[in-house]
């Protein structure tokens, strides 16, 4: 086996598993704050949503910070300090005595991860152009998947073994993922920039600025439409499925339903955009996944909200690597990790702002504008994509195709 392929098998696991450890506290969170002796309504949701949202902003400050880190010391470092570091903090919020404790826990987290970024660094710098959007498509199934599916993991885990529990299986696993890191991840890395660059002379050297920006937008966009049902679904599912004994149990399913899509789709779509470019997948993934929200917007029980959040889940299944192919053939080899932490850092923003808009419209309009004001939002970037993307690389594409 090759040495790419091997480490795309490890570092799939390993994101799958962080992921997991980023996500899993959605469902639960209101009932383990309410275990942490918190009872009022309102200062539940309100811990909530510091607890659940705070992770991300860190996140998105902290992820270009490791991206540079990973440039300059080689990417198996940050796996190996990030899967670790991951494992003891989780492992730790199952022994929180209160909420400021877990939010602190949650602060920690947030600064601490960074294996994504390094994984994605890894895998694009190793693979060959003609396997990196399989490769990106694969690992990106183990990012989204585990977020999507990690809220209904832990809603299970909660039902079934306890919430504490929850913590404590997710930094077992996140534990495993730093020991096949360490055994099996191999990385011949050589620092090709040798004096650490401002964010003006990185700036200065990305070849094409607008496509640039456009990804990082496009992935903020994308995660902000995979989360805005997040501080929502719950009471979502209690209105549409109020007969239900397990409301947290199906809003987990129902959020992790385009999870578990994305997983079967990535791949292919990835195959797709080797094919035919990827900033037609992006093209078709965006407008695929604004007509798949808006039926979610008028569904009459908690299985029809499953069935459409899988669609979507299959739609927007290429957006994430065709958007990581894109970077990669824009950014210099020397630039990788410091670029993927952006990107990083913009669907850390996406997942934030996501949680905030969905609670908000849905408080102010109602949840079912939560879906239609998303889809919005998508059709909007694909218009954005097909100006600045679409028409300008198909021109290429003929330019190239002509000489």
């Amino acid at each position: 086996m090759s040495m790419w392929r091997r480490n795309l098998i490890v570092c799939w696991f390993g994101m799958f598993v962080t992921s997991i450890g980023m996500s899993q506290l959605g469902p639960v969170l209101p009932l383990y704050i309410k275990n942490l002796g918190v009872h009022n309504v309102a200062l539940i949701d309100q811990f909530s949503g510091i607890a659940f949202g705070a992770t991300f902003v860190i996140s998105a400050i902290f992820s270009p910070i490791w991206g540079l880190a990973a440039d300059k010391f080689g990417r198996k470092p940050m796996l190996l300090r990030a899967s670790l570091g991951m494992a003891i903090v989780v492992f730790s919020m199952g022994f929180a005595q209160n909420v400021y404790v877990l939010i602190g826990l949650r602060l920690l987290q947030g600064i601490i991860t960074g294996y994504s970024t390094a994984c994605t660094t890894l895998i694009a710098t190793q693979t060959d152009k003609e396997h990196a959007g399989w490769a990106l498509g694969t690992l990106s199934t183990a990012s989204v998947g585990g977020s999507l599916l990690g809220p209904m993991i832990g809603a299970y885990i909660g039902e079934t073994l306890g919430l504490e529990n929850v913590f404590y299986i997710t930094g077992a696993l996140l534990l495993i993922a730093f020991i096949t890191t360490a055994l099996f991840v191999k990385e011949s890395f050589t620092r090709q920039d040798k004096k650490v660059l401002r964010m003006k002379e990185i700036w200065r050297i990305i070849p094409d600025k607008s496509l640039t920006i456009t990804m990082f937008v496009t992935f903020f966009v994308l995660t902000l439409a995979l989360y805005s049902i997040e501080p929502v679904i719950t009471v979502y599912i209690m209105q549409i499925s109020s007969h239900s004994s397990h409301v947290a149990l199906l809003a987990g399913m129902a959020f992790s339903a385009s999870g578990l899509a994305n997983i079967i789709a990535a791949p292919r779509l990835g195959k797709l955009s080797d094919r035919i470019g990827p900033q037609k997948v992006i093209l078709g993934a965006l407008v695929l996944a604004g007509l798949m929200i808006i039926p979610q917007a008028f569904v009459k029980n908690a299985w029809e909200l499953m069935f459409f959040r899988f669609l979507l889940g299959l739609a927007t299944a290429g957006l994430n690597p065709s958007v990581n192919t894109l970077v990669k053939r824009i950014t210099p080899d020397s630039l990788t990790g410091r670029v993927f932490g952006f990107n990083m850092s913009a669907g850390y923003l996406g997942v934030f702002v996501g949680s905030i808009l969905g609670g908000q419209v849905g408080a102010y309009l109602g949840i079912r504008y939560v879906f239609l004001i998303t889809s919005a939002l998508l059709f909007l970037n694909a218009l954005w994509v097909y100006l600045k993307v679409y028409k300008k690389l198909s021109i290429k594409d003929e330019t190239s195709f002509s000489m």
